[in-house]
């Protein structure tokens, strides 16, 4: 665990008895699960801080309801579904919130869903679980996403990657519903696009070595490799291996790579030949206007995930509001006020919207990440790019459609 991680658990810790302290006034109360631990977990740091500053944002400009503070339970959800479900049920049943913001990682969203959040009736918006499984889940229309689908990222993925020229490839992907999805998605497309998958395999979490799993995907005579997984982990020692033996002369990742820590541990100069692929907030005042809060707010408005966490804390206390702080109307009031009909709101005017929707008039949120219109399953549309490694940062290299 780095110390960034470790500092953020710690400010969590305090947070969170903050918030248990509080629950004997009429705030009203959200879970904010995230990854703080596990796969991910070098994105907490920054995605954490943009749910900080939309709770802010809402406390500040006079709180949900009759002047209530909008309150967040935060529950480490470890990448993992167990403990994804775990925390769910600690923010659901001991904490008593009336929503749920994450968790982050795919296979913990299925988990705290299934387990915990549909049986309870409690709305879930997730800020980057993007397997293609939560779109099927029988949730009684209480699960939704501020991120689009891999369904969605995969096709694109596939139709970039052939625009460049690279024609056939391998894909070794992590073994879980992230992995699984994306990769499914990729290569239905991939193919139906005239590319030559000449190995597909999934690959465990936390092996030791992966050499003889990469040994297997070259004999194909691929000289590209797409690599679906978290760059932390496994991904991390599938790249180091694979570059340090020559198996692949190119490379693709998922947003799971975009990671400071996989690029500290493998060294800029020796990725050159990866382009990641992650999603990106569309052009808009609104996403201007929550890149000059959040910088002043001490963020990275360039970190991975951080306008999606930010529009789903702001989306769950605008449909708290519109709810009037009652759970079994929060579903149906999140689709009332980002439906694409009403006065629109942008990132950060939390007054505006209040007065608005004590009105009785219709608002439509604008995110930071772009219009967040739900289809009949949660899902919402979305935007994604190419990104090469440039020292510490990674560079936009292109909008693929």
């Amino acid at each position: 665990m780095d110390m960034s991680v470790r500092k953020y658990m710690e400010i969590a810790t305090l947070v969170l008895g903050a918030t248990f302290a509080t629950s004997a006034h009429a705030d009203q109360k959200i879970g904010l699960l995230g990854d703080i631990t596990g796969g991910v977990a070098a994105l907490a740091p920054e995605m954490m801080k943009a749910y900080d500053l939309a709770l802010k944002q809402v406390n500040d400009q006079g709180g949900v309801l009759a002047g209530e503070k909008l309150v967040g339970s935060i529950q480490d959800s470890g990448c993992n579904p167990q403990i994804a479900a775990d925390a769910a049920g600690k923010a659901v049943n001991v904490a008593g919130v009336i929503g749920v913001v994450g968790p982050w990682c795919s296979g913990g969203v299925i988990a705290a869903a299934n387990s915990v959040t549909i049986p309870a009736g409690i709305t879930l918006i997730t800020p980057s679980g993007t397997s293609p499984a939560i779109t099927t889940l029988k949730d009684n229309d209480t699960v939704f996403r501020a991120i689009a689908s891999d369904e969605y990222q995969g096709q694109v993925l596939a139709r970039a990657i052939l625009e460049r020229g690279f024609k056939t490839i391998a894909v070794s992907f992590i073994n879980n519903d992230y992995g699984q999805g994306f990769a499914a998605a990729f290569k239905k497309e991939y193919e139906a696009k005239g590319g030559k998958i000449a190995a597909f395999a999934g690959h465990e979490e936390n092996k030791p070595s992966y050499r003889s799993d990469l040994a297997e995907l070259a004999k194909s005579g691929a000289d590209t490799l797409l690599l679906i997984d978290y760059g932390a982990t496994s991904g991390l020692t599938i790249m180091r291996e694979s570059l340090e033996n020559g198996f692949f002369k190119h490379y693709f990742g998922g947003e799971g790579l975009k990671d400071a820590g996989f690029v500290d541990g493998i060294g800029a100069a020796n990725l050159g030949d990866l382009l990641i692929s992650s999603p990106v907030a569309n052009k808009s005042h609104s996403l201007d206007l929550f890149n000059a809060a959040f910088k002043a707010a001490g963020g990275n408005p360039d970190g991975t995930f951080v306008t999606n966490a930010y529009d789903a804390v702001f989306l769950m206390a605008l449909a708290v509001e519109k709810a009037g702080g009652k759970k079994e109307l929060i579903s149906k009031s999140l689709r009332a006020i980002s439906s694409g009909k009403g006065e629109p709101i942008e990132a950060g005017e939390w007054k505006k919207a209040k007065e608005l929707i004590d009105a009785g008039k219709d608002i439509d949120y604008k995110g930071a990440t772009g219009d967040l219109v739900f289809d009949a399953n949660g899902d919402v549309a979305g935007a994604y790019a190419l990104y090469k490694v440039n020292g510490k940062d990674f560079d936009l290299v292109q909008q693929m459609k």
